[in-house]
């Protein structure tokens, strides 16, 4: 059975619970106004059985709020979109930036909460990304604040029935409302599995009697109003310390990147001979992609001036272009700043049976942004996880995911440069030559990365990039041999 939440014991420590809903709902929009200075997103899902008064709570949540750093999604019948994408990928694409509040009606475990016949390893496999999904989010600074809105049989029973007699508002009656009311035991057995799995020590579940609206929602204020005022306390806490506590496990990087070879190369002539057909392979290919409606996800890294624009326009230089989109990664934008730094590539990943190209990708965070300084020790080093469990989901969803490593040595680097200096100056920043003076940190960086970001599922092909037509026909071969072995 559902557990409900102990008003009388929580009400001792919690002041507010027994607030009046005005003094709540001002105090409210005074921790909103902390929460911008302090840069602090908060989220908080509403879920629980339908015609249980979200709607209600949520209007009693903002009244007092500044709407303009707030957002009400809900998450209800799915947008045709929707099944095109990962289960996560609605959620992430309305996570509030940072110092805003985003308030869920529902959220993405809508679609689980309700079919009740999602069970066993299907279930297991979307509760398990929701919640790292919730651990990244947690991990960046976001305050989680999930209520379930509890309700016997009877209750539900009578709103319903009251609702469809309000010509104005019978249409908040869904075939859902309906369903569950007519099978109430299957899903609050349901329930019952799906909380207890995503109960989680940083995203616990509030469940909340919901019999009396009133009284529900001024117990989700006073929650709310307390777990804001102990994120912000720890927030300010964080800030003091004069040293932030690091301390990493990872030993030194294995050296993969100068084993490779650098003396392999083509002649123009097996190159000529070999990139047309190679071409139209691949193009064959993604229309089979298509057609089984697999998205694929090519990510393209390296070295600087190794090559990634003129290995990706070979790539896709056959395709038809309708088919995938190519996507070039620059310093992130104030938007991006503001948000989880994958939130910005789960907004351009493909639907079902589309090509997304990367020129630089989501492995920024673990190199120039760690060879740089621009995120902090704690931040790179739990992105390994962070990245592995988004790509993971991304497979898990079906879709081919494929990584390049491009890789030149530093004389060939040099010789690049200093050649793109006479022909192609646009191409040659002073950041390139700075980069190069830490050739050393890259490399040791990007041979951790591909250490610990290389599963079976989402593998690193290393690319032997000091003979440009070597790589791209590398390139081309590699694809062909993932798509087909995907198609199988």
């Amino acid at each position: 059975m559902i557990k409900k939440f102990d008003f009388e014991k929580a009400a001792k420590d919690n002041p507010f619970l027994n607030a009046k809903r005005s003094d709540q709902a001002n105090e409210l929009a005074e921790l909103q106004r902390a929460c911008i200075e302090r840069n602090l997103p908060v989220l908080i899902i509403i879920d629980g059985w339908e015609s249980a008064g979200k709607g209600y709570t949520i209007k009693q949540l903002v009244r007092e709020l500044d709407a303009r750093h707030f957002k009400v999604d809900v998450f209800e019948a799915e947008d045709a979109d929707a099944p095109l994408h990962p289960y996560s990928w609605r959620f992430w694409t309305r996570i509030p930036a940072r110092g805003d509040f985003a308030i869920f009606d529902r959220s993405f475990y809508y679609r689980v909460m309700n079919d009740p016949d999602i069970q066993g390893k299907k279930l297991k496999t979307a509760l398990k990304h929701f919640e790292r999904v919730e651990k990244m989010l947690t991990d960046d600074g976001m305050l989680i604040l999930k209520f379930f809105l509890n309700v016997t049989e009877k209750t539900q029973r009578e709103r319903i029935q009251e609702l469809l007699k309000d010509e104005n508002r019978d249409v908040l009656i869904s075939k859902n409302d309906q369903e569950q009311n007519a099978h109430y035991k299957k899903y609050r057995d349901h329930f019952d599995e799906i909380l207890e799995m995503t109960n989680l020590p940083f995203s616990p579940w509030w469940v909340i009697a919901a019999e009396d609206k009133k009284a529900a929602s001024r117990q989700i204020l006073g929650i709310t109003i307390q777990e804001i005022r102990k994120q912000i306390q720890s927030h300010t806490d964080a800030s003091e310390q004069s040293e932030p506590a690091f301390s990493r496990s990872y030993g030194k990087a294995p050296e993969i990147l100068q084993k490779l070879r650098t003396d392999l190369v083509l002649s123009d002539e097996e190159y000529d001979q070999a990139v047309g057909g190679l071409q139209d392979e691949a193009d064959e290919l993604l229309f089979a992609l298509y057609a089984r409606r697999i998205p694929s996800i090519m990510v393209f890294e390296g070295m600087d001036a190794a090559g990634k624009g003129g290995a990706i326009q070979r790539l896709t230089q056959g395709m038809d272009p309708r088919l995938y989109e190519i996507n070039p990664t620059a310093a992130p934008s104030d938007p991006e700043k503001d948000h989880h730094y994958l939130w910005r590539f789960y907004t351009n990943f493909p639907t079902r049976g589309r090509m997304a190209v990367f020129d630089r990708s989501w492995y920024g965070r673990v190199m120039v942004e760690r060879v740089e300084g621009f995120a902090k020790p704690e931040e790179w080093e739990r992105a390994y996880d962070e990245i592995n469990a988004m790509e993971e989901e991304l497979t898990d969803f079906g879709a081919l995911v494929l990584k390049f490593f491009l890789y030149i040595d530093s004389q060939e680097q040099l010789e690049r440069f200093r050649e793109r200096e006479t022909d192609k100056p646009y191409k040659l920043t002073e950041e390139d030559w700075r980069n190069r003076e830490k050739w050393d940190d890259y490399v040791e960086a990007m041979n951790e990365m591909i250490d610990r970001t290389s599963p079976p599922s989402a593998p690193w092909v290393l690319v032997e990039g000091n003979d440009k037509r070597f790589a791209r026909v590398k390139v081309l071969e590699s694809f062909i041999r993932a798509a087909k072995a995907r198609l199988k």
